[in-house]
């Protein structure tokens, strides 16, 4: 297993130095020019070559790339132009929010995904599957920024419910309550997709376990059964579940992009809406780096789960 590991980090390795690659070219093709951002009404020509020179605009982009990518492996991925910073320190303060919002959005769309891929499995072609069935592919069709500022009509503006952004109460709160409060329509908001497409792999899964012989077998001998389904069925459709898993909470990350922004919550989704919209490059890079970054991670450790369910791949 450690050998695995070892094996899968070190295939990392590429998958992460071409993204630095794409992720410098992709800003670097962006319209408009950085220092004249910053400058704004100050941007005379004078002012725009100076700070162009002192970031090290002004070199080739293969100069700036090797420069960036030299300080990367060194743990440091240059100062903010607007936040004036460490991009390291803002980008890790902001994923924190961010890791909140998406692993409590990720449990979320598990266990009810699961859930209801069980029920609707077991109960095939049962007023339970078809209602399932018909709520998942709703689900699935619906924009998630959409459903958002729906859920904030509803349950925020016209109940008052819940909070419609923020991540603590600007007077009072900042307990777990608060959190909790303020957290409910985004995490909700940002499962929904995830929920419909595990709820129909675990469908699938578990109806293909279901018709083998070994179920049959446990059927025969007496086993009760919720036994029959989740010791035996749940457990070996798993393993074709978990990489969908893993798989999705790399789209659960990325779906915090715009979730965050209408719901106003404080990750690294909404940092780098503003970077973007204000040119700053490194902090956009540095951002986009992390993210990619944990949406590897997440999916090596679906595959060593996998490799631990099935023995069939050790």
């Amino acid at each position: 297993m450690a050998y695995y590991i070892a094996k899968r980090l070190l295939a990392a390795i590429p998958v992460l130095f071409g993204l630095t690659i794409i992720v410098f070219l992709i800003m670097a093709m962006i319209p408009g020019d950085p220092a004249t951002a910053i400058l704004g009404s100050y941007a005379t020509p004078e002012n725009v070559a100076k700070l162009n020179r002192d970031l090290g605009l002004d070199k080739t982009l293969f100069e700036q790339y090797v420069i960036w990518i030299g300080n990367l492996i060194h743990g440091d991925l240059g100062r903010s132009y607007t936040l004036n910073r460490p991009v390291l320190d803002e980008v890790l303060e902001r994923f924190s929010a961010t890791l909140i919002l998406s692993g409590t959005s990720l449990v979320l769309c598990s266990v009810l995904g699961l859930l209801a891929g069980i029920i609707s499995a077991v109960r095939q072609y049962g007023w339970a599957d078809k209602a399932i069935t018909l709520i998942v592919l709703i689900g699935i069709s619906t924009p998630s920024f959409w459903l958002g500022l729906l859920l904030i009509l509803i349950f925020a503006v016209n109940l008052k419910l819940f909070p419609a952004s923020g991540m603590y109460a600007i007077y009072g709160g900042g307990d777990l309550a608060d959190l909790i409060h303020h957290l409910t329509l985004p995490a909700l908001t940002l499962s929904i997709v995830a929920t419909g497409v595990i709820a129909r792999l675990t469908r699938t899964a578990m109806l293909e376990v279901l018709r083998q012989d070994y179920i049959r077998t446990a059927r025969a001998k007496g086993l009760s059964e919720s036994k029959v389904i989740y010791k035996h069925a749940f457990k070996a459709a798993l393993v074709n579940v978990v990489p969908v898993i893993g798989i999705q909470a790399g789209f659960v990350i990325g779906g915090a992009v715009y979730i965050e922004t209408v719901f106003q919550w404080p990750g690294i989704g909404s940092m780098l809406v503003t970077a973007i919209s204000t040119r700053d490059l490194l902090l956009v890079q540095g951002g986009v780096l992390i993210v990619a970054s944990a949406y590897v991670l997440f999916n090596l450790l679906a595959d060593v789960v996998q490799t631990i369910l099935d023995p069939r791949l050790r």
